[in-house]
């Protein structure tokens, strides 16, 4: 097995004359999973005709089968969307919200599903229920699960959970929120954006009502490629954020064709597989954890400040509190992209400054390092 770090980055186009610490936003391809959609893209405009006809409908299927198989869940229950944003979206809208019915968010909720749901919530005359999750979080979780019970109740008709979230790095207790949900009689959908190829994955033992997650980041899978699965009592109901000549025909053949797109990204997503099984799928995930988890304890330490949340609640990102008193996020970001050329996201939470480091293959310990030194000079 090669070593990681510099001694893999010849698999990425990126600059290697920057410091990329911040794969969670939005992945970054490696060479060979390109190749695997150029291809694709040819097979598309050689034959195109055959190509939408014929072949497509039978390679969704088969790309279907092989991720549902990575993700613990059968082919015919997995079906692609353009993003989990998108996944989201299908689900809230295709639910039948009336007046009084209650959709329970957090205030970590990713902004863009918040949107969705105030926006399809006022539509019905439905009501958003939004508690605060605690973080820092000191705990195993228990204040999380606690938190959420606190908005429960019979008028609740969905509950939107993060599987990681997006503002905080915290990979949630997702097990014990989905059974506080399960105990309140509430649908559960779990926004799973960050979740595939960082943390293992079983949504057939879950037991979530909707599971939607992207495959473009730890996947490393190109732009566009993610997915969502349904328990298959729900799958009538559902329908993609746009409808086409599917309507009526089922779950899959609403999915499967939305009109006339590029599929190469989710045709790829079977070389982005391939890719981590030549490290091995469980040695990527235990190798950037325990990087990122000390790559979070040195920057802590080497400012003097806090991370934020334990170990257990942790996976591929972390958060760390920053030594700074002032300035916005924005414009600290911008001074470590243009001053120092790393790419990190900073947050604003529980009246600090924090920043988010990612840990992927062709991250090592100076990258990190590079950080530490960039900031004290801020």
């Amino acid at each position: 097995m090669p070593d990681f770090g510099q001694a893999v980055r010849h698999f990425w186009t990126l600059d290697w004359n920057a410091t990329h610490l911040n794969h969670g936003s939005y992945g970054a391809t490696p060479k060979p999973v390109l190749a695997a959609q150029d291809a694709v893209r040819q097979d598309m405009e050689r034959t195109i005709g055959d190509f939408f006809t014929r072949q497509l409908p039978k390679r969704l299927r088969a790309t279907a089968a092989e991720l549902g198989e990575y993700l613990g869940a059968a082919g015919e229950d997995v079906v692609f969307v353009d993003n989990a944003t998108a996944g989201v979206q299908s689900v809230i809208g295709s639910i039948a919200l009336e007046p009084g019915d209650e959709i329970l968010i957090n205030d970590q909720t990713y902004n863009a599903v918040k949107n969705i749901v105030r926006h399809e919530a006022a539509r019905a005359g439905a009501k958003v229920v939004e508690v605060t999750f605690p973080f820092p979080v000191e705990d195993d979780g228990t204040s999380i699960v606690g938190a959420l019970k606190s908005g429960l109740n019979e008028r609740t008709r969905l509950v939107v959970l993060d599987h990681i979230t997006s503002a905080t790095a915290v990979v949630m207790p997702i097990e014990r929120l989905i059974a506080a949900c399960r105990a309140a009689g509430a649908l559960v959908l779990v926004d799973g954006a960050h979740a595939p190829g960082q943390v293992p994955l079983d949504l057939s033992a879950l037991d979530a009502d909707f599971y939607t997650g992207n495959c473009h980041k730890w996947l490393s899978a190109p732009k566009g490629a993610a997915f969502l699965w349904s328990k298959r009592e729900h799958q009538p109901r559902l329908h993609p954020p746009v409808v086409s000549h599917g309507l009526g025909k089922g779950y899959v053949a609403e999915f499967d064709w939305t009109g006339t797109r590029d599929p190469s990204p989710y045709l790829s997503v079977p070389a982005a597989l391939a890719f981590r099984q030549t490290f091995g799928d469980s040695r990527i995930k235990a190798r950037n954890r325990a990087l990122a988890e000390e790559a979070g304890t040195y920057l802590a330490d080497a400012w003097k400040t806090r991370l934020g949340a334990p170990a257990a609640l942790a996976g591929s990102m972390r958060m760390i509190r920053l030594p700074l008193a002032s300035g916005g996020p924005p414009d600290i970001r911008l001074k470590l992209w243009q001053n120092h050329r790393i790419d990190v996201p900073v947050n604003a939470l529980d009246n600090a400054l924090w920043v988010r480091v990612s840990a992927q293959l062709y991250n090592e310990m100076d990258d990190y390092r590079r950080l530490a030194i960039a900031v004290r000079r801020l």
